[in-house]
């Protein structure tokens, strides 16, 4: 069983399943918390294979950021499919979507708006940080 396949069959019950070489990482935190969480901790994570439920283009620079090696998506947005191809990292997905959605179904998704402007993943990784720590603020 590859990587993919095994972080695919872990992602049952949890928000993300990241594997490499047996070793998987899973978490039932929303959105880019796992992702920002395991790099702020300084987890090394090149080479891991992701299975995640929501992929926008936030989670995909969090993805190249990381040399995440390959990514499944329930459902991708365009914008982040486009990422992650530009990038050279494979992706399958169960639903291409237009663009994420905030949790109250009302506008484009915060961490979404958050990365609009950049395409550089480590400017998009700082500007997440920094939409987090204003969102925890108010």
């Amino acid at each position: 069983m590859t990587d993919l396949e095994l972080a695919k069959e872990g992602l049952a019950g949890h928000t993300i399943c990241l594997c490499k070489d047996g070793q998987c990482l899973t978490s039932d935190r929303r959105g880019i918390a796992p992702m920002m969480g395991w790099i702020a901790d300084g987890v090394d994570l090149t080479g891991y294979s992701v299975a995640d439920v929501v992929v926008g283009k936030a989670a995909a620079m969090l993805f190249v950021k990381s040399n995440i090696a390959a990514v499944y998506a329930r459902t991708v947005s365009q914008s982040a499919k486009a990422y992650l191809e530009a990038h050279h990292i494979p992706l399958s997905y169960g639903t291409l979507t237009e663009r994420i959605i905030n949790r109250a179904g009302t506008d484009i998704c915060p961490m979404e708006k958050a990365v609009l402007t950049t395409d550089d993943a480590e400017e998009g990784y700082l500007l997440l940080k920094e939409k987090l720590a204003a969102m925890a603020r108010s």
